[in-house]
């Protein structure tokens, strides 16, 4: 299936791609903090035609660490931010789950790109997925979407850890990704 204008989108993590990242995990508007650069990143993606996607797990809420109100009103704050400098975060899925839950959304599962691929009708060999961990490369790997690692957040560890799935580009952030994809799509 050819990917059309419509259908152009990358997929993002979220903590340690857009936002910082903590081990005592992000549970609070005023602990969201855009990475510098990330908010921009996001609008050249959006102004080239490009819609953003946001998978991120959330374990958090299945740890009892926050509520889905603060976990909206995160996401409000990040929707937010993008929009004032000029971008667009087109949806946010994510997966409230621990991972002794065993679900199919939690990456390293590939459910919840899975979602993302059929409810944007989109081609995972001609779409992004830019994430910080393993997991989030994996999942990527699993569906056959090209797999991009941050250097931000867990990005130097997982660097450092190797075992990146076969052609996963890198990165040293957001915005160096948004700047290289878009140059390599120009071409």
């Amino acid at each position: 299936m050819p990917t059309s204008s419509a259908r152009k989108i990358v997929i993002l993590d979220r903590d340690g791609v857009i936002n910082l990242d903590s081990d005592a995990y992000i549970k609070s508007p005023d602990e969201w903090v855009a990475i510098p650069g990330s908010l921009e990143a996001i609008a050249r993606l959006t102004q080239a035609g490009y819609r953003v996607a946001v998978a991120s797990n959330q374990s958090g809420i299945g740890r009892g660490l926050f509520d889905m109100a603060a976990l909206n009103a995160m996401h409000a704050k990040m929707h937010r931010l993008a929009a004032s400098a000029g971008g667009r975060i087109d949806a946010v899925f994510f997966c409230p789950h621990t991972a002794e839950d065993h679900c199919d959304c939690r990456k390293p599962q590939p459910g919840m790109l899975r979602m993302i691929a059929e409810r944007f009708e989109i081609d995972p060999e001609n779409t992004p997925v830019v994430g910080d961990s393993l997991r989030d490369l994996q999942a990527g790997a699993a569906l056959g979407f090209r797999t991009h690692l941050v250097l931000t957040g867990k990005g130097e560890k997982t660097l450092a850890a190797g075992g990146l799935p076969e052609g996963t580009l890198v990165h040293d952030d957001l915005r160096a990704f948004a700047l290289d994809f878009l140059a390599r799509e120009a071409d």
